[in-house]
């Protein structure tokens, strides 16, 4: 069956907001193991065994999602559900894909806020520190052969490594290598940039400018969920690259500068992101209720969710240019890589507050193996990490 056998023959729209709202809240449930992985068990699910659109669509509505901000398996169900059913599918399908994960993590928050300081908290964490630093080390492997493709790039990640490191503004690290790429793009083949530049989506440029304005709201004052919802805001409207991204951007703001969190706490949300199924992005839902309670949980979500779904509202009928477009691609291309250098050096900050004696680093490398060399699942070593941390701290 054919994309156009598909669209000529629609559901009808209440049946097809029914199938959505059954598939993603399984999704949401039960799909761990990163962006990667939700979006292969979402391609199983609507191009194989539904028959929903065709490969080639499919991997159109992935492309974009790579150009836009935003969680990208959040966008994907988001996508999906607008070509299926319209607004009302794009706003069904996101809905039900991130609320199931964010109230596993706000259940889990609550633990953490009233149980956090008991030994067996306190075990799991410590085995699950470790596992969380390979896991990131295993999505900084896989991202960087596929991001640093030419000596171009390669000095490019360096650049932008050594920059982040120096504690340059995270903005300028991710959009920097994105914008000199394209900059080349262009003086390379000055007529297909003339022809393309249209192609550019306006949205993307303006959301720079949109979260410069936001950044400028979001300063260094006593908390408030006004601030905490206009910082989530600025970060779901300008993050380009995996959810691992999200870890440089929170701790710049919440941990150096606003200091509203410690370093232990960031960890241990990016551990509770990691033990959970649904988008890393709730980790936003943890902190948020940490700094705020639950209100602070739903406005830290709805602040980073929300522009996804703008996002891929106006991005549907840029698809067909956008995927025409050498200088989205060269864009992109820089993009990646700057946000390659942001994972690798929020990962040397991590690793410092996880990996703190023999045990821990035995834990960090024999996952990182593990991950790494046979590609497991990352749920299980986080899950075996969590074990041994709690039958060490009940031996001890």
């Amino acid at each position: 069956m054919d994309e156009s056998t598909a669209q000529n023959n629609p559901p009808a729209r209440r049946d097809a907001l029914w199938e959505l709202a059954v598939l993603f809240l399984r999704l949401g449930t039960l799909a761990m193991g990163g962006p990667a992985a939700h979006i292969a068990m979402m391609e199983d699910e609507v191009v194989r065994r539904r028959r929903w659109m065709t490969h080639e669509r499919f991997l159109d509505m992935l492309g974009v999602c790579n150009l836009i901000p935003g969680p990208n398996s959040t966008e994907m169900a988001i996508h999906i559900g607008q070509l299926r059913a319209g607004f009302a599918g794009l706003v069904v399908a996101g809905a039900c894909f991130i609320l199931p994960a964010a109230a596993i993590v706000l259940v889990i928050a609550w633990m953490y806020v009233r149980y956090g300081t008991m030994p067996q908290a306190v075990g799991l964490l410590y085995g699950i520190k470790p596992v969380i630093i390979a896991v990131v080390l295993q999505a900084l492997w896989g991202l960087g052969r596929t991001a640093i493709k030419s000596r171009l790039l390669a000095a490019i990640a360096i650049v932008a490594l050594a920059a982040s490191l120096l504690d340059v503004n995270d903005m300028i690290v991710l959009l920097g290598g994105g914008i000199v790429m394209l900059a080349i793009r262009a003086f390379e083949d000055r007529d297909a940039a003339r022809a393309t530049l249209a192609a550019i989506p306006v949205a993307a440029r303006a959301s720079g400018a949109k979260g410069a304005a936001l950044a400028a709201a979001a300063v260094a004052v006593p908390f408030s969920l006004t601030t905490l919802f206009l910082f989530y805001l600025k970060v779901g409207a300008v993050l380009f690259g995996s959810g691992y991204v999200l870890l440089a951007f929170l701790r710049t703001d919440l941990v150096d500068r606003l200091r509203w969190l410690t370093e232990a706490q960031l960890l241990d949300a990016v551990a509770v992101g990691q033990v959970t199924p649904g988008p890393v992005f709730t980790t936003a839902t943890f902190i948020g209720y940490i700094l705020g309670g639950f209100r602070g949980a739903v406005v830290a979500t709805l602040g980073i969710f929300l522009p996804s779904f703008f996002f891929v509202s106006i991005s549907g009928p840029l698809i067909p240019h956008l995927r025409r477009s050498p200088l989205a691609g060269a864009f992109l291309d820089g993009v990646n890589v700057g946000a390659w250098a942001l994972m690798a050096a929020v990962t040397l900050f991590l690793a410092h507050d996880a990996i703190v004696d023999v045990t821990t680093t035995i834990l960090a490398l024999a996952s990182a193996v593990v991950l790494i060399r046979y590609r497991v699942n990352s749920a299980w070593p986080v899950l075996a990490g969590g074990v041994i941390g709690l039958a060490m701290t009940l031996w001890r």
